[in-house]
């Protein structure tokens, strides 16, 4: 089953909209299997998902990592701004980084960018 995630760029008041939507579908007994992470600027969601942040989120999501320097030496790249993207990514909600190791749940991303923010 194919997971997507779904990154907004808008305000509090948008964010809170979605969840009542989503409270309000379960009451009704319907299924809400879904994901939103909200950015509250486009210049916060583009640097979370610089170029290589998001060839590194491909990476992981296809080759989950046990270590920051396995996935370092893999990429050959220097550890330390990976573990800065790893970082950055796993404080967004978009890799998880736990006893298992470092791995992106999801299959897809989608960025919806709200022109009323």
């Amino acid at each position: 089953m194919s997971e997507t995630v779904r990154l907004h760029v808008g305000s509090i008041e948008e964010m809170g909209k979605r969840f009542v939507g989503a409270w309000h579908r379960l009451e009704r007994g319907k299924a809400v299997k879904e994901t939103h992470l909200t950015f509250f600027s486009l210049e916060a969601m583009m640097s979370t998902l610089s170029p290589k942040r998001l060839e590194l989120l491909k990476h992981v999501h296809r080759h989950p990592a046990g270590t920051v320097a396995e996935l370092a030496k893999t990429l050959g790249r220097d550890y330390k701004r990976v573990h800065d993207d790893v970082s950055a990514l796993a404080h967004a909600g978009l890799i998880v980084r736990d006893e298992n190791g470092i791995r992106a749940p999801y299959d897809s991303v989608q960025a919806i960018v709200s022109l009323d923010a």
